[in-house]
This record gives C-alpha cells, sequence and structure tokens, in this order.
C-alpha cells in the first residue's frame, strides 16, 4: 500500500520545523526516523497533507549528562543511546530495556523522541521513562516548558505535546548506585512489541524493601504503575515470600485486554510471572 500525497518540507532547526507545525497545524506532521509513522500512512491509519522531517536538526541530536542526569535529543537514534557509555553508567534500567527494543536496522533509524510521541502503548520507553522519573522538554510558538513523564503520557497514542509544538529533549535522572532493577518482557518474537513486559526499581537498606517502583505494560490501561503493588512491597521485608505476594497482587490488579495475541487470562499469568522476576533481580542486584 502507498500513501496518499503529501507536501514533504525538510526542517533545518527546531524553530523552523516549529514554523511550519504553525502554517499548517493539525494538517501536519513530524518525522523524525519515521520507523512509526511511516508504516501508518502506508496502512491508511495516518494521511497527514505536510510531512515535516526533522532528521537533520542535529541540534537535536545528543547524549549528554549534565546536572546529575542524561540529557537525550529528541532526534538521537536507539542505537546511538544503547552505544552511549554514558547511559550505560546512569540509567543501566534504560538499557536493559532497549535489548528488547526493535530490531537493530529499525534502532538504526528509529528515535527515542519518535518513540515516545508516538506513544504505543506497548513500547517499552514510555513505561521505563515513567519510572525513571524522566521529564520532557517541548518547544512551540509560546516558548519551551517541561513536562514530566507522568503527565507527558495522556493516553494511547496520545501525549502532551500539542499539534503546534515539538519535542526536543528527554532529560533522565541518574540512577543510584545502590538501586536495584529489572526489566522482563514477552513477546511473540524478539524485537516485537511486547505482550506483557514489566519494569521495577528499589532499593534495599537493613533487609528492607525501599522506594519502590514496578510498572508494566499490557495489564490494563491504568496500570502502567502498579501503585497499590508498590505500597505492599514497601518496608517489608526482602524476602522470596513478599515478593511472591507482590506478584499475586499485580495479577490481582491488572487489567488486560484480549487481543489477537493472547487472552485476558494468560496475560495475567504473564503479569503475576514477569513482576516476580523483576522483583526478584531487582532485589538481588541492590542487595549486593
Amino acid at each position: 500500500m502507498k500513501p496518499v500525497p503529501f507536501d514533504y518540507h525538510r526542517a533545518s532547526s527546531a524553530d523552523e520545523a516549529i514554523t511550519l507545525l504553525a502554517d499548517h497545524g493539525e494538517n501536519a506532521r513530524l518525522i523524525a526516523g519515521g520507523q512509526s509513522l511511516v508504516p501508518m500512512m502506508n496502512l491508511g491509519l495516518a494521511s497527514p497533507d505536510h510531512v515535516i522531517d526533522i532528521s537533520d536538526v542535529s541540534a537535536l541530536d545528543f547524549v549528554r549528562e549534565e546536572g546529575g542526569g542524561l540529557q537525550i535529543g529528541a532526534v538521537a537514534t536507539h542505537n546511538t543511546i544503547i552505544g552511549s557509555d554514558l547511559v550505560v553508567s546512569a540509567c543501566p534500567l534504560l538499557i536493559e530495556a532497549y535489548k528488547h527494543v526493535a530490531h537493530h536496522t529499525v534502532r538504526n533509524r528509529g528515535t527515542l523522541g519518535g518513540n515516545i510521541c508516538h506513544s504505543d502503548p506497548a513500547s517499552e520507553m514510555p513505561l521505563v521513562l515513567t519510572l525513571l522519573d524522566a521529564s520532557m522538554v517541548i518547544r512551540g510558538p509560546g516558548g519551551e516548558r517541561v513536562v514530566p513523564a507522568s503527565e507527558f503520557f495522556v493516553g494511547e497514542f496520545e501525549t502532551a505535546v500539542n499539534s503546534q509544538e515539538l519535542l526536543t529533549e528527554i532529560r533522565i535522572p541518574s540512577q543510584s548506585k545502590e538501586e536495584g532493577y529489572a526489566f522482563e518482557e514477552v513477546s511473540q518474537r524478539k524485537g516485537d512489541f511486547s505482550i506483557v513486559s514489566a519494569a521495577c526499581r528499589l532499593t534495599v537498606a537493613g533487609g528492607k524493601i525501599k522506594d519502590v517502583r514496578l510498572g508494566l505494560t499490557g495489564a490494563g490501561a491504568e496500570n502502567k504503575r502498579m501503585s497499590a503493588v508498590e505500597a505492599h512491597l514497601e518496608g517489608a521485608d526482602a524476602g522470596d515470600s513478599i515478593i511472591s505476594d507482590a506478584a499475586d497482587l499485580a495479577a490481582r490488579q491488572a487489567d488486560p485486554t484480549a487481543d489477537l495475541h493472547a487472552d485476558e487470562d494468560y496475560k495475567r499469568d504473564l503479569v503475576r510471572a514477569l513482576s516476580r522476576r523483576v522483583l526478584a533481580r531487582a532485589v538481588q542486584i541492590a542487595s549486593q
């Protein structure tokens, strides 16, 4: 299939892209790597009149460490991020999740900014960035604003970026060296979107679990963060029993939707199994 006709614009700067968005409004779409938008256009799921290419905006292509965290430009590719020693050191949970993201050729072109603006509910990055307390820098005609991940991801395929704005940067606080973390996923094939994925962060102090963050995809639209499970674990003894109880609670809290790949019961079983795995692994790392 082929997309409907559209006008193509190549922006040389963020300001030029914002001007083009202002000129063409909701009839325009940004493209960087094109790994999400192009297939949608080919399938007729997106039909923009104007496509604005920001892949050559070099000012948005960077990975750097500043102010106790990472700053990642919106058009930095997935493989650029994976290959950065700064990311490996500062945010190992991000690297763990990236082991499950797409395939090498897709990661060569796909960008982190494009991925999170697409906001696919099965995608790994929105979940991990939420758990990492990331913030997104958004620029538009009215200036610049910084939006926390908890407010950036509004819903399925919907973010806080409006039709005249551009995501320019992702800011991620560095993880503590004492922190335990883990990411697990089940998909039909390696590199496919997940059926269910699970991620967590926590610390262990005096044998007690602290600062717990547990999140999932595939557990229901409202269950990216499993707050009830986090509360159950907070301050508990770090042992197999509490982890098993927490995994069972996660399965009860889950509200998955059946689809072509799995029914509700199977997804709920995956929630239980993957929650147990990530919690056990995170406790192991934090206890070393």
